[in-house]
C-alpha cells in the first residue's frame, strides 16, 4: 500500500489540476454565508446547501455531511433531508488561523454527487511549521556553485512541425547536476531579428510530452518549457505512463532520507540550469526573465525565484510542497502529504526525513523570494491544501498580488489563466 499510495495521490492530482469537474445530471452546491468565504477566528460561518436538477432545487433529496478542518478528523457528520432542496448548516468556528470544510454527499436513484465548500479564518494569520535549517542559505550556495561547475554542454533540435509563421521551436537539452545528467526543455523563440524577455515555465507532478509555449513567443516573448525526469519531451505519451507506473513512480519520495540526494535536489538545480541556458541565448535581452507554472509547478516558481535572483518575476498557481511538516504538528500538510499517517503510517516521520523536508519545503524558498509576484488558488484544494499555500505566501517578504477564485478545487478558471498571462507579459514587456 506505501508502494501504491503516491501513484495514486498523483493520479487524482493530475485529473484535477489538468480540467474542471465535467457536468452531471445533479448538481450539489455548497457555500459559507460570508461572500468572500472569509471569517475572523472565533466567527461562526453558516454553510448554505443546495441540490439542483435542471437549474431548479430538487425536493425531498437525502444529503450527508461532514464538517472537518482540511485533510483532519470530522468534527460533525450528519444527515440531512432536504425537503425543498435547501437547507443550512452550522458549521461551527476556528480558534486558530485556518480552513474548516463542509463536505456534502447527496445520493440520488442510488448514484452519488459530491461536493464541498471551505472557510478560511484570518488565513493571513496562518504561520509555517517547517524548521529553517541554519545553513540553508549555506546548503543551496555550495550546490549552486557545485552545479555551476557542470560544462551546460546544451543542445538544440530544431522541430519543424511545430514552428509558427512567427516563432521556431525547438528541443533543448542541457547537462545538469552531474556530467551525463540531462535536463530537457521545448524553447520557442520569435524569428523576427532583435532581443525579447523570456518566460520559464516549471512542470506540475508526473511525466508527459510537451509541446511548447508558442502563444507567447508569437507575442515577442522567448519561452523554454521544461520537464524534471531527464528524459526528452517529445516521445508518445504512453511513454511517460510507463514511467510514471515504474522508474518513476512516487518519485517525490526518493532518497528523501539524505538531503545530498534527494530527487528533487537535481529538479530544484536543473530549473536554476535552465535560467542559465536562457541567459546564454542571443535572443534573450538578458533581464527580463519570469517564471510560472501550477502544482508542483507553482512550487518550482517560487523555488527558482527563491535561489536564482536574475528571476525578475514569478506566477505561481496553486504551489505543492509547501509546509509539508503540518501533519505532524496536527493541521494539513503540502502535497504530496508527506508526513499523512493515515496514508502512510510513521513510514516517512524520520528524523533524517524530517531533516531533509527542512532544506526542501517551499515555505524556506518563499522567505528568499525579493521578486514582484502574482499568486493565484482556491479554497477547496484538496490535493494543495490552501493552509499550506499561505503558510508560504505569508512568509515573502516582497511585492505580491494574489487572486483568490475561493470555489475552485486544483484547477483553475481560464479567467485566472489569462489574467496570470497578462501580469506577466506586462511585466516583461514594460507595460
Amino acid at each position: 500500500m506505501k508502494r501504491i499510495l503516491p501513484f495514486i495521490i498523483f493520479s487524482l492530482s493530475i485529473s484535477l489540476a489538468n480540467a474542471q469537474p465535467q457536468e452531471q445530471l445533479i448538481e450539489v452546491l455548497v457555500a459559507p454565508d460570508h461572500a468572500n468565504w472569509t471569517y475572523h477566528v472565533g466567527e461562526p460561518v453558516t454553510f448554505t446547501v443546495s441540490v439542483l436538477q435542471f437549474n431548479n432545487p430538487l425536493k425531498n433529496v437525502e444529503i450527508d455531511y461532514v464538517i472537518e478542518p482540511e485533510q483532519m478528523a470530522a468534527i460533525k457528520t450528519e444527515s440531512l433531508r432536504l425537503k425543498d432542496g435547501i437547507a443550512s448548516i452550522a458549521g461551527g468556528s476556528m480558534q486558530v488561523p485556518g480552513f474548516l470544510r463542509c463536505w456534502v454527499t447527496a445520493t440520488v436513484n442510488g448514484k452519488e454527487y459530491k461536493s464541498c465548500a471551505t472557510a478560511g479564518f484570518d488565513p493571513e494569520k496562518i504561520a509555517p511549521t517547517v524548521q529553517y535549517p541554519d545553513d540553508f542559505r549555506q546548503f543551496w550556495q555550495k550546490a549552486m556553485e557545485e552545479n555551476a561547475k557542470v560544462p551546460m554542454d546544451a543542445e538544440m533540435t530544431l522541430l519543424p512541425e511545430r514552428c509558427t509563421e512567427k516563432s521556431n521551436v525547438y528541443q533543448v537539452s542541457l547537462q545538469n547536476f552531474k556530467p551525463g545528467s540531462r535536463f530537457y526543455g521545448i524553447l520557442a523563440v520569435p524569428k523576427a531579428d532583435g532581443v525579447y524577455p523570456a518566460i520559464l515555465r516549471v512542470p506540475g507532478a508526473g511525466a508527459r510530452p510537451y509541446r511548447g509555449d508558442t502563444g507567447n513567443a508569437d507575442r515577442g516573448i522567448i519561452t523554454l518549457e521544461v520537464g524534471i525526469h531527464g528524459v526528452p519531451l517529445d516521445m508518445e505519451p504512453s511513454v511517460y505512463s510507463d514511467m510514471m507506473s515504474s522508474s518513476i513512480d512516487g518519485y517525490w519520495f526518493y532518497n528523501l532520507d539524505d538531503k545530498e540526494r534527494y530527487y528533487y535536489k537535481r529538479v530544484y538545480l536543473g530549473c536554476v540550469r535552465a535560467v542559465d541556458f536562457i541567459f546564454s541565448l542571443p535572443q534573450f535581452d538578458g533581464e527580463n526573465i519570469g517564471v510560472t507554472g501550477g502544482s508542483q509547478g507553482g512550487a518550482l516558481s517560487i523555488v527558482t525565484a527563491g535561489l536564482d535572483k536574475r528571476i525578475k518575476y514569478l506566477a505561481p498557481f496553486y504551489p505543492a510542497l509547501c509546509d509539508l511538516t503540518g501533519y505532524l504538528h496536527g493541521r494539513a500538510g503540502g502535497w504530496p502529504h508527506t508526513f499523512k499517517k493515515e496514508w502512510y503510517g510513521d513510514w516517512n516521520n524520520t528524523p533524517k526525513k524530517i531533516e531533509t523536508v527542512g532544506y526542501y519545503d517551499v515555505v524556506n524558498f518563499a522567505r528568499q523570494v525579493m521578486q514582484s509576484g502574482f499568486y493565484s488558488w482556491g479554497y477547496n484544494d484538496n490535493v494543495c491544501p490552501p493552509t499550506t499555500m499561505y503558510a508560504a505566501y505569508n512568509v515573502i517578504d516582497a511585492p505580491k498580488e494574489l487572486v483568490l477564485a475561493q470555489d475552485t478545487w486544483h484547477w483553475a478558471y481560464p479567467e485566472q489563466y489569462a489574467q496570470s498571462n497578462e501580469w506577466l507579459v506586462a511585466k516583461l514587456k514594460g507595460e
